[in-house]
């Protein structure tokens, strides 16, 4: 899309969690698609139902969120599938995701964004992803020496 023809609202949906270089990324590349971007964080039973459960509550993805200067609006829990009738109520233009959706879930979730032309797909740049922190945070263990109460709760 030539800078000239940028949508002006470009939504993102997410769960968040652990956010994370990854998201940002994501973020920025949907910023070079328009001029607002509008980010759906998806709710804790939304999430459970195709991944897991998030380890951060919805409230604090949505702080956390927020607060990316490539965000400048935020809906709370947000809906699985992106409807006609939700980009229609949020006055979006455009909807952006990464290039590791397959092609038949890009059609369940953005089934009529798809059908509209109004998705597009930017490049997952970052290896980086909730699951590498989970697992590097698991694999870390506990520091020699100590027990799970002496770890400082900062």
């Amino acid at each position: 899309m030539a800078i000239d023809a940028r949508a002006s609202r470009v939504y993102v949906d997410m769960v968040g969690d652990l956010f994370h270089g990854g998201h940002v990324e994501l973020l920025r590349a949907a910023r070079e698609h328009g001029d607002t971007v509008v980010v759906g964080v998806l709710g804790d039973e939304t999430a459970e139902a195709y991944k897991r459960r998030p380890i951060m509550t919805l409230e604090e993805r949505v702080t956390v969120i927020a607060a990316c200067r490539f965000v400048d609006e935020v809906v709370v829990d947000a809906p699985l599938r992106v409807t006609a009738e939700f980009l229609a109520a949020h006055d979006i233009d455009l909807v952006v995701h990464g290039d590791d959706l397959a092609p038949d879930v890009a059609a369940d979730v953005y089934g009529e964004a798809v059908a509209a032309d109004l998705l597009r797909l930017v490049p997952r740049t970052s290896t980086l992803s909730t699951t590498a922190v989970i697992r590097r945070v698991l694999d870390r263990g506990q520091p020699p020496h100590s027990t799970p109460g002496d770890i400082a709760d900062n």
